[in-house]
């Protein structure tokens, strides 16, 4: 049964990333206050475009993986017009532009994942340190690595993970919730060392005998099952991909995101090494702020940044199948289900700033995961260690 290949992921699964690091640098983290609500409270920040003199002249991201409309959508929409792209080593270079103007510096982008063998972004930054900035895929990745290879996220890119559980409407009618699909036998296909599998069958949502770590992101198995599987996914590109672009299947498929069954994850964050925090400090007050508003913009006018990712995309060759459809579709599902929003709760109008609490239950859910798998954490790990709001503009935000 020929089916078409699509491997994608927004986070390197943690078995990988264990195999990958190694024990190094500082166990600092970002310093920040409570505000109301137990939220860090952040400062207002200048709204300039220009970063010539506090930024390096060449901004580098190491992202998680191969050009990506849902994650990396704000970063790539300030690549300047015909970006300098490298196939080989899979890297884009434009003048980082802002509202339209100019900033005075460039600005690489990295892509992650099989470009770097498949190594986490926190131990990337710590092999080359001309890596300024990076885009973790999974939040949980900072928590497991606070011991080791620690990083400080300056800015969530996501406010919920867009990992989801989907099914077949049609085979298991009966299934509305991820809990649904853990009162029965179906076997739920997942990239083993996820850790919000561990929740899931920590907690008793799914069994363990009934999940599958083999999945290696085709959906072949899925579509040989005739929908008896489930399967692990993302909200954003999976839908619109069985629907429309496996000839195959071609119909739809129904899921729940792995958020609304209890595990609080954001999605894709901009970290930065705290030994060079202290450094990048007068660039990051300029330059988050542009990030948030890029989030913003992007996800009210997408489609000149689509065209771009894209046609980068098709220029690395391999990989991901990344097409315009994907990519259109992901911003609907975005805005709909709150994968890109101010908050997850609606309580605050900040976008990409994190909240104390929700922090805090992250650590709490994986400390002892981590610690079960012979992985431990950073011993006393607090929010202040791991996410910091002192960069972000309180003043910017979708409703704005």
């Amino acid at each position: 049964m020929p089916v078409k290949i699509h491997l994608r992921s927004l986070a390197v699964p943690f078995v990988a990333i264990v195999l990958l690091t190694a024990a190094c640098g500082d166990d600092g983290g970002g310093e920040q206050q409570d505000g109301d609500g137990g939220r860090p409270a952040p400062a207002a920040k200048s709204g300039a475009a220009d970063l010539t003199g506090v930024c390096p002249e060449t901004v580098t991201v190491q992202t998680s993986w191969l050009p990506n409309a849902t994650a990396f959508g704000p970063l790539y929409a300030l690549l300047g017009d015909d970006p300098r792209v490298d196939a080989n080593s899979k890297r884009a270079t434009a003048p980082l532009v802002a509202g339209g103007e100019d900033t005075g510096i460039s600005l690489e982008l990295r892509a992650g994942g099989p470009a770097i063998g498949f190594a986490a972004t926190s131990a990337q930054m710590y092999t080359d340190e001309d890596i300024d900035l990076g885009v973790v895929g999974g939040f949980d990745e900072i928590v497991q690595l606070s011991a080791t290879q620690p990083t400080t996220a300056v800015l969530a890119l996501l406010e919920k993970d867009p990992t989801m559980i989907y099914w077949d409407p049609e085979t298991h009618p009966e299934f509305e919730t991820i809990e649904d699909v853990g009162r029965s036998d179906t076997t739920v296909l997942y990239s083993g060392g996820d850790t919000y599998m561990e929740y899931l069958t920590g907690t008793g949502i799914l069994k363990k005998d009934q999940v599958d770590g083999s999945f290696d992101g085709s959906p072949a198995r899925f579509v040989a099952s005739g929908g008896e599987l489930a399967s692990s996914g993302y909200a954003a590109e999976d839908p619109y991909m069985f629907e429309n672009e496996i000839d195959d299947w071609m119909k739809p498929v129904k899921g729940q995101l792995v958020y609304e069954a209890g595990y609080p994850i954001y999605g894709p964050s901009l970290v930065v090494r705290p030994e060079a925090k202290d450094e990048l400090a007068p660039c990051l007050e300029k330059l988050v702020p542009i990030i948030q508003q890029s989030q913003v913009d992007y996800l009210r006018d997408p489609d000149a940044t689509i065209a771009t990712i894209v046609d980068i995309a098709e220029q690395y060759k391999g990989g991901d199948v990344l097409t315009e459809g994907i990519a259109k579709y992901g911003i609907g599902e975005m805005k709909k289900l709150g994968i890109a929003s101010d908050d997850a709760e609606g309580e605050d109008t900040t976008v990409g700033n994190f909240e104390t609490p929700r922090v805090q239950k992250i650590i709490d859910i994986d400390e002892p995961i981590f610690a079960e798998q012979k992985k431990p954490i950073k011993d006393g790990l607090k929010p202040a260690d791991v996410v910091t709001n002192e960069f972000l503009d309180p003043g910017i935000g979708h409703g704005a």
